[in-house]
């Protein structure tokens, strides 16, 4: 490749657009500059390949050119970027490591094969997706050797017969790990372990409705899938909540946790106080066909027994 090619494809990261020429890059323009598709851009910044600021102005991170110019200076670049984030199907992923199909989904549905993305198809199936190295690493490894060839353990067989699946769980706690990282505030690390859990879930580990409500201030968005309210989008948010039991209960945990935390460094923001009502002194005693109203309810009563009480 030539270098005039290499400057077309990916443009220097100094160079300037209007009066912004130092400015961290929108997510868009650093993945052009990184020469990257908008997918693969998304993913490298989840795995921590690509770090981010925050966006003053928001929608999300931004990449400073101290960064791309870290990440085009690494050796290989731009295939070893590309490389890493490149993820396979079921299919693709099971010839990689040259074993059927059926073995793939066994390995991954206990838990060894770790999926990195998932999509809902237009048949309303799960796809879930794994980065091609990491399969690699696993094929590689020569302790894995038994569970690529040969029978798969009978204990493994009863777990599996029994309905276990541990993908959704393994991308979720994967996908946690990626909305801690990118989480600079105590409350939106708080707000990230409960964003894994369903409301119910959150208001018994979070007793205080103002904690509640700052925490939803702090929600990460959810990956999209399908328009809100269809089937597709159903079944994401079923596989971005917890289900399994242990699951539920070390996510709870964890939360109350981070809210302690959070609640140590800023209290979240309670309801404004008012001032309490001032009673009328003992020469203002009101009349008991025109009671004010300062004095309705539980302590207009008890000041108005106090006042008319008979002194001794």
């Amino acid at each position: 490749m030539s270098g005039s090619t290499v400057t077309r494809e990916f443009p220097t990261a100094t160079e300037q657009t209007g009066s912004t020429g130092d400015a961290p890059l929108a997510p868009g323009r650093a993945a052009r500059v990184l020469g990257l598709k908008r997918s693969e851009f998304d993913l490298a910044v989840h795995l921590g390949r690509i770090r981010t600021v925050p966006d003053d102005a928001g929608g999300g991170g931004r990449v400073t050119r101290d960064e791309i110019q870290r990440i085009r200076a690494a050796d290989g670049f731009p295939e070893t970027l590309r490389a890493g984030v490149r993820t396979v199907g079921t299919t693709e992923g099971a010839a990689l490591m040259d074993v059927t199909k059926v073995r793939f989904t066994r390995l991954a549905r206990l838990g060894l094969l770790v999926p990195v993305k998932f999509y809902v198809n237009r048949y309303r199936a799960v796809v879930w997706l794994y980065l091609a190295d990491e399969l690699r690493q696993f094929a590689a490894d020569e302790r894995n050797a038994s569970l690529l060839k040969g029978r798969t353990p009978e204990a493994l067989r009863g777990r599996l017969g029994e309905g276990l699946d541990l993908r959704p769980r393994n991308w979720r706690g994967r996908h946690l790990g990626f909305l801690l990282r990118q989480a600079d505030d105590p409350w939106a690390r708080a707000a990230a372990v409960a964003s894994l859990l369903d409301a119910v879930e959150v208001a018994e580990a979070v007793r205080d409705p103002y904690e509640r409500s700052y925490l939803r201030r702090f929600h990460p968005l959810r990956p999209a899938h399908g328009s809100p309210g269809s089937p597709a989008a159903q079944l994401a948010e079923e596989i971005m909540t917890a289900a399994d039991p242990d699951e539920i209960d070390w996510l709870r945990a964890d939360l109350a946790d981070a809210v302690a935390a959070a609640r140590e460094q800023r209290p979240a923001p309670g309801p404004s106080l008012r001032a309490a009502p001032v009673p009328p002194g003992p020469e203002s005693t009101p009349d008991d066909t025109e009671e004010p109203r300062r004095l309705r309810g539980l302590l207009g009563r008890l000041w108005r027994s106090l006042t008319l009480w008979p002194a001794r």
